[in-house]
């Protein structure tokens, strides 16, 4: 990370420790963006790190006038961050997915019961708040920007303790040094070391042998695109046997925030054949989330003659083949990528 702050960040910081706030909102912006993505892998949740980034923010006013210079301001920005995080952290349950709350999976029926009131699953994020191109955050980081919010990437994270959780993300996603982060964690190098270690294992045991964003590159944009097309086509039509063509063997159907999660091609296929009449009656718009390809899906309100925000589903992919879905049922989510809640 860059250590000093260019002459038109010191003129900015100055007028901002003399209380001007404009040239604090200045200061910030070219990091809101990737502060926010931050913010989201060490929770799991955007609503949770739109929360941490303001308080992130209004620490940072508090305590500009203690900022000195020895690093960057992004990086006192990110260490900042990092700790409302954590505070965040110690103060909620961890978000997880279908598959890690604990539940075997389901059979073939339809009736999933109620939903899980509590806030306990990971949330979708759109691409577009990444505000990043694609590739690396820093020549030190391990791990691609949109590679490290993809959703098996997240969900790992959320196993980690808030430390190691933080660590490895500004090690290995950011590409600080082990002396800036423990610096940021008021800790030692020996001790970011140690967490870095041990959190690796952890996060290498949870995730596939390749990325969703090698998987998508191998693929070329026009087959994702014609994939995904074949999806939403084989919904509308209500035609299983096209459905059961493009999962894998061992595909995984979820949707938070319920419970419940199918498994298998044929489990997958049969309870299908029980739903498509309900979503052959939607309207699909393809979409974005968490670098992966998503589809955001709008059911028919009978009343009003109008189409409802109702759910975006996140397509995770091992090779041609659709690996997982995971459905989100929140309506509330639309207005983040940037859809409309109702279409005529």
């Amino acid at each position: 990370m860059r250590t000093t702050s260019p002459p038109r960040e010191q003129q900015l910081l100055a007028a901002a420790r003399d209380g001007d706030q404009d040239a604090f909102g200045r200061l910030v912006e070219p990091h809101r963006a990737q502060l926010l993505a931050h913010c989201y892998r060490m929770l799991g949740s955007l609503h949770d790190a739109e929360d941490a980034l303001q308080d992130a923010l209004l620490r940072a006013w508090r305590k500009l006038g203690g900022f000195e210079g020895r690093s960057s301001y992004a990086t006192w920005l990110y260490r900042i961050a990092t700790n409302a995080c954590i505070d965040a952290i110690a103060r909620r349950p961890k978000r997880v997915l279908p598959l890690d709350y604990g539940r075997e999976p389901g059979g073939t029926q339809t009736d999933v019961g109620e939903p899980l009131s509590e806030s306990v699953w990971i949330e979708p994020y759109p691409d577009d708040a990444l505000g990043v191109p694609d590739g690396y955050a820093a020549p030190a980081a391990r791990y691609e920007q949109r590679e490290a919010v993809e959703l098996a990437f997240v969900a790992a994270l959320q196993h980690l303790p808030a430390n190691q959780r933080a660590v490895l993300i500004l090690r290995e996603v950011l590409g600080f040094s082990a002396r800036e982060v423990a610096e940021s964690l008021e800790t030692t190098v020996a001790s970011v070391n140690s967490a870095l270690q041990r959190a690796r294992r952890t996060v290498g045991d949870r995730l596939p042998e390749r990325s969703q964003q090698a998987t998508l590159r191998s693929l070329g944009d026009d087959r994702v695109r014609e994939l995904v097309a074949a999806y939403v086509d084989a919904w509308a039509k209500g035609d299983v046997d096209a459905l059961r063509t493009l999962l894998a063997e061992d595909a995984v159907f979820s949707m938070p925030p319920w419970a419940s999660w199918w498994r298998g091609r044929e489990t997958l296929a049969a309870f299908a054949k029980e739903a498509v009449e309900y979503c052959a009656e939607a309207r699909a718009v393809p979409t974005h989330a968490n670098g992966q390809p998503a589809i955001a899906y709008y059911s028919l309100d009978a009343d009003t003659e109008t189409y409802r925000a109702t759910a975006i589903d996140v397509l995770t992919f091992e090779g041609d083949q659709i690996k997982e879905i995971t459905a989100f049922v929140t309506p509330e989510a639309f207005g983040r990528f940037g859809l409309p809640p109702v279409l005529d």
